[in-house]
């Protein structure tokens, strides 16, 4: 049979295979004042808890354009471009149905968040996000690992800091990424081929002016380890 439809060897068409939905969550993480690990979270539709800011898939839509979509429209942030994290593909992990999650992350300095909707978000510690519905403690958790994992092996990737930072003020981000304490003269070991001093200090401060260092770039870090 020769329709101009596509059918497998079996003689199905696509429309013979039942179709999971597909939607979009997003971890958006940020550093509060107090130097915590944080995730925005949305109020659900009616007021019935929170969750992670998602959204269904709609037809010809591109997983960004969705997640673009879900940030503005239920969170009111915008200008943001979240990373794909993992696909969450378990059956039984949503009770309205049949539904993959594509997780987005993102890393972002507080101040990108100014213009959530201050009544339908809050920011929550990662350590202790709440009961969230359709496996969002998992997407949080995974994303979590993921920029831990990142933040072990170079400063600050995300851009927490400015392009200026001491030494402390680097520690204390990563320690607030990782969720523990970081031995300094370990830290120290495993940043200094990362950075480059500036030749200059903090200004202004009270006690010792610290020395300001930026990161070094990528292709300079590989010279200088070859170089050892």
């Amino acid at each position: 049979m020769n329709d101009g439809i596509y059918r497998d060897s079996s003689g199905r068409t696509l429309a013979d295979y039942p179709r999971p939905s597909v939607a979009v969550d997003t971890a958006l993480l940020t550093l509060d004042p107090g130097l915590e690990l944080v995730v925005l979270q949305v109020r659900r539709p009616n007021g019935a808890g929170w969750a992670l800011p998602g959204t269904f898939l709609h037809k010809g839509e591109r997983l960004a354009d969705a997640v673009d979509r879900s940030l503005r429209v239920k969170a009111g942030v915008r200008g943001l471009h979240p990373r794909q994290l993992h696909v969450f593909d378990d059956p039984d992990r949503d009770d309205r149905g049949w539904v993959l999650s594509v997780a987005h992350v993102d890393v972002v300095r507080a101040d990108r968040l100014a213009s959530r909707f201050p009544s339908d978000t809050r920011l929550v510690p990662v350590s202790s996000p709440g009961r969230l519905p359709y496996g969002h403690g998992g997407i949080i958790a995974r994303a979590v690992d993921d920029i831990r994992s990142c933040y072990a092996g170079e400063p600050d990737p995300d851009r927490l800091l400015g392009d200026e930072f001491t030494l402390r003020e680097l520690r204390l981000t990563h320690e607030a990424v990782a969720g523990q304490a970081l031995q300094r003269d370990w830290f120290r070991r495993a940043m200094e081929a990362h950075l480059v001093a500036t030749g200059t200090t903090t200004t202004g401060t009270r006690g010792r002016p610290a020395e300001l260092f930026q990161r070094r770039r990528r292709r300079d870090v590989r010279k200088n380890q070859e170089s050892r």
